[in-house]
């Protein structure tokens, strides 16, 4: 009896500079030109353009030390709701093309396109999704097609700005070899310097190290990061499913018209779903309060809000939906929070108003919930709780 393996092809797809691209488009004088989107004075570079990258402008990176690499660097403020709505087109022309599909990030997707070989030519087909999204949205993308997600992605970083590039089967370490280590995902800017320190400079030198001495080096992740060195990746491709919402509510032992114990429950709810948010990388545009009293009578009311990930920003919006929804000075059974209308992105694309400050105190809050429990660190305002948790 044999076993046959089916030949995997997955394409990964990925807007260039997609926030500079979108706002490029909307006016045409910034083309060519050093541009960032982030926040003010004190924020982080959300995207950059390949001309301000030049000077050696990145992404998270301080605007201020973006301005100093880069004088003339054009700044702008960023505008999720829009970015979302071209995302959602790029979206919708993909998955009117392709029966499943992955949307990693606001502007990145992964296509299995297993098996289309035999009908039309997986090389040629991507070719022409990518020449579809540039030309109905207007924005430049960038492809990489390989037998994996991995080596695809790296493809598709090799092609950028706006191009392609295809690695047949059995050539996925003939690519990556010449590459430097930091070019394969895993490699950080700590992995990177450890390796380079012992002279792996490139990808290949990293896929001749024997893998007990990876473990010894990085523990588990060294098996992983030998095996990709070697072009091999098992992921699979996650087909895209929206999620709706992020939601919790707290009915209550006791009713209760304490309303400084009401606000401490609305702080902590929001800090939860705003963690929520975070760690599956979400961001929500909308924000919802429920209102259950003592005679059963349910009430709701929410708020479009910019897309965010932040607690105090949901937090202030909760505030003021429940400040006008608590009206009827009833005993209060029952308090609920909502986030709705969510987009892929993480936290950081999202700090047009905050400072970098803002940013290192949100990874160290997520870091210490990830490695302890959400419940051991929360604002000093929302530990005051009582009652019994369910989802709406």
């Amino acid at each position: 009896m044999c076993s046959l393996s089916i030949q995997r092809s997955v394409a990964h797809f990925d807007l260039d500079s997609f926030f500079v691209s979108v706002e490029c488009k909307n006016n045409s004088s910034l083309i060519g030109k050093p541009v960032v989107v982030g926040g003010g004075e004190r924020g982080v570079v959300a995207s950059a353009s390949y001309e301000a990258r030049k000077f050696g402008v990145r992404s998270a990176m301080p605007v201020k030390l973006a301005k100093r690499l880069c004088p003339d660097i054009i700044i702008i403020k960023g505008d999720m709701d829009k970015y979302s709505r071209e995302s959602r087109m790029v979206t919708d022309i993909i998955s009117n093309h392709v029966p499943m599909f992955e949307k990693s990030s606001i502007d990145e997707f992964y296509i299995d396109l297993t098996g289309m070989d035999k009908y039309f030519g997986c090389e040629l087909f991507t070719s022409e999704l990518r020449k579809t999204i540039c030309k109905e949205t207007g924005l430049s993308i960038s492809q990489g097609l390989a037998t994996n997600k991995m080596v695809s992605k790296v493809a598709t970083n090799e092609s950028k700005p706006n191009g392609q590039i295809y690695i047949p089967f059995g050539n996925e370490k003939r690519f990556l070899a010449p590459l430097p280590v930091n070019k394969l995902p895993m490699v950080g800017e700590k992995t990177g310097e450890l390796l380079r320190r012992m002279g792996v400079e490139t990808i290949q030198t990293l896929s001749e190290i024997p893998e007990p001495m990876m473990v010894n080096l990085l523990g588990k992740n060294g098996i992983e990061l030998s095996r990709r060195a070697n072009g091999i990746d098992n992921s699979p491709v996650v087909p895209y499913q929206e999620q709706k919402s992020v939601s919790t509510e707290n009915t209550f032992n006791n009713d209760t018209i304490n309303l400084a114990f009401l606000n401490n429950q609305l702080i902590r709810m929001c800090e939860q779903v705003a963690y929520e948010l975070r760690a599956g990388n979400k961001l929500a545009g909308c924000v919802t309060i429920k209102i259950r009293y003592s005679d059963f009578q349910t009430f709701t009311k929410q708020v479009t809000i910019a897309y965010t990930a932040s607690d105090h920003i949901i937090i202030e919006a909760a505030k003021e939906l429940f400040s006008r929804l608590y009206d009827r000075r009833l005993l209060v059974r029952m308090v609920g929070v909502r986030v709705s209308s969510l987009i892929p992105g993480n936290y950081q694309i999202n700090l047009f108003d905050d400072t970098q400050e803002m940013v290192n105190l949100y990874q160290s809050i997520d870091s210490i919930k990830r490695q302890f429990g959400e419940q051991l660190l929360m604002r000093a305002s929302g530990i005051n709780q009582s009652g019994t948790h369910t989802t709406w």
